[in-house]
């Protein structure tokens, strides 16, 4: 009762002249407040003069950069605990290669659905913080009954808590996503995401090299199986820090939208099954590369621990040191490759570099002969194509499909490689099984070379389309100028139109016409003129001299 009669006091003060009624401080009182009024009032200071309180301020936005890169820590540190103690859970538990490896199937099933959908369950179910809330708790819950499955001794408990993990993961990627680009689009966006994107593999290289020092600090406490249910609850303590930096995220991004007035995020996802029978046969290989790219390199990282100690005959540590290079790699140099391939372009050069490059490190382990150095060499050499790849790839299908198309190209491209990841998983165990490491590298080899065929075909398709894919970035900025250029005086064009020839086609009045953009999809008027051209109709000569990008097609058969 004291503290409300001190916040009457105070509200008094600062709105004398309108009296005490509350309603009316909120109406007069500035929209720059920095704090919610009552909170700031009773504190008794101006939260604006205030750093880490103001979310206009770099310091306030550091703090969220904080909490954002907790979101996922706990989520990569879980993931990959079956590869840090591969030979354990088949001995403890009892189990071979195949079944080891429906701890990692079990997680990509839920998200071949999932990926598709998931933005549309942030943005119109449960909203962006508390769904990044709900998908938190989700990862939490699956670890726990996961290292139950340790405790009891029960296999079938460690798959239920995968799933159950798998429900939260991918999501909380998408939620993480959502609020950098919230809090930090025009201004760090690209630094962000390379920060994310390392603290992220900084939590898979942590579990690597922590979770069978735990296991083996554990020596004096049996049966194995508590053991190893003891190792996976410290991962359910990571992952409940993330549960709580998703609470506190929440809470401060409701905060800085009361202030800045701003909405509440969302992902922009907008997913239309039906775009998918308009998706180019481009696209279509563009995911044939990705799910054949990545079945080769998580698969192999799941499996990879046991066969680097009876190949090379190092210890279970050096093991998980070797397996975490990849992501050491990925953390280290993911922000300086997106650099490169931003300023340069070129990135189907890019793409199918990292995919040569990684079918060379697998004919490597395949072929070469047991030397020391050459897993560290070779798992470099992995890593280092493993985030090539990805800075290359994934920005190619915007380049494809328009704006409103690339919710559901990224969710369909995400479920295909999560429903790749749950079979070939599951394969690559049994392969193991039956035929050995050598027969599961022959395996790696000849998904590599389909996703080689795929970026050849890609190539060749793309040089015929003007070689948009593989621009230089000077290129296409040059193109993009071009673009916007044209786009105004079609603007104006259509303006003149409109008023003298009473809405008669742009074209058919001699205004401007909008020809074939690296960028958006084509006009119907360009539709027509191609399949004109291709019956033979010559191209009216201001069509093709209108920009340079078109007048090199002067020459292609279907110009003519």
């Amino acid at each position: 009762m004291e503290d409300q009669n001190e916040k009457q006091s105070l509200l008094q003060k600062d709105t004398s002249s309108i009296g005490s009624n509350i309603t009316e401080v909120l109406k007069i009182n500035p929209p720059s407040v920095a704090l919610p009024e009552d909170v700031e009032m009773a504190a008794g200071f101006n939260c604006e003069t205030f750093l880490p309180c103001d979310p206009r301020r770099w310091l306030h936005r550091f703090l969220m950069i904080f909490l954002m890169c907790m979101l996922s820590f706990g989520s990569y540190y879980v993931y990959d605990n079956p590869a840090a103690l591969q030979r354990t859970f088949i001995n403890v538990m009892g189990i071979d290669t195949a079944q080891y490896s429906l701890l990692y199937s079990l997680y990509s099933w839920p998200n071949v659905i999932l990926s598709i959908f998931g933005g549309f369950l942030l943005d119109r179910v449960f909203g962006i913080r508390i769904g990044t809330v709900v998908f938190s708790a989700l990862i939490v819950v699956g670890q726990i009954v996961f290292a139950l499955g340790g405790f009891v001794n029960s296999f079938a408990v460690m798959l239920v808590g995968r799933f159950i993990f798998g429900l939260g993961g991918e999501n909380l990627a998408v939620a993480q996503n959502t609020y950098a680009v919230a809090w930090f689009k025009g201004r760090e966006l690209n630094m962000v995401f390379g920060l994310l994107l390392s603290v992220s593999r900084l939590g898979s290289t942590v579990n690597m090299n922590t979770n069978n020092i735990i296991y083996s600090g554990l020596s004096g406490i049996s049966p194995n199986y508590v053991r190893l249910g003891i190792v996976l609850m410290f991962g359910a303590g990571y992952c409940l820090l993330s549960l709580l930096a998703a609470v506190v995220l929440g809470l401060f991004d409701k905060r800085a939208e009361r202030i800045t007035k701003r909405k509440e995020a969302t992902t922009g996802e907008k997913i239309s099954l039906k775009d998918i029978k308009s998706f180019p046969l481009i696209l279509w290989l563009v995911f044939i590369v990705c799910v054949t790219y990545y079945v080769t390199v998580f698969p192999f990282i799941g499996l990879a621990n046991v066969f680097l100690i009876d190949k090379y005959g190092v210890t279970t540590q050096t093991a998980n040191v070797l397996n975490s290079l990849v992501y050491i790699m990925s953390a280290a140099i993911s922000p300086f490759l997106g650099v490169i391939v931003d300023k340069t372009g070129f990135n189907l050069f890019w793409m199918n570099l990292g995919v040569v490059l990684t079918l060379g490190a697998h004919a490597m382990f395949a072929f070469l002969p047991a030397t020391p150095i050459f897993p560290y060499i070779i798992m470099i050499i992995m890593g280092l194509a493993y985030s090539l790849l990805a800075c290359a790839l994934w920005p190619l299908v915007s380049f494809i499909v328009p704006e409103y198309q690339l919710g559901t190209a990224y969710g369909i491209m995400q479920a295909v490689q999560n429903l790749g990841l749950a079979v070939v998983t599951y394969v690559a165990g049994a392969i193991v099984d039956s035929k050995g490491y050598l027969i599961l590298e022959v395996f790696f080899m000849a998904c590599l070379c389909i996703c080689v065929i795929a970026g050849i075909l890609i190539y060749i398709l793309d040089s015929g389309a003007g070689g948009k894919l593989n621009m230089s970035a000077w290129h296409r900025r040059k193109v993009l100028a071009e673009e916007e250029a044209l786009e105004q005086k079609e603007k104006e064009a259509a303006g003149n139109v409109s008023t003298s020839s009473g809405g008669k086609d742009i074209f058919e009045s001699g205004g401007s016409y909008n020809y074939t953009s690296p960028f958006k999809p084509n006009s119907a008027f360009h539709i027509r003129n191609r399949l004109l051209s291709k019956m033979g109709a010559p191209m009216p000569e201001h069509v093709a001299e209108v920009t340079p990008f078109l007048k090199s097609y002067a020459h292609v058969g279907f110009f003519k």
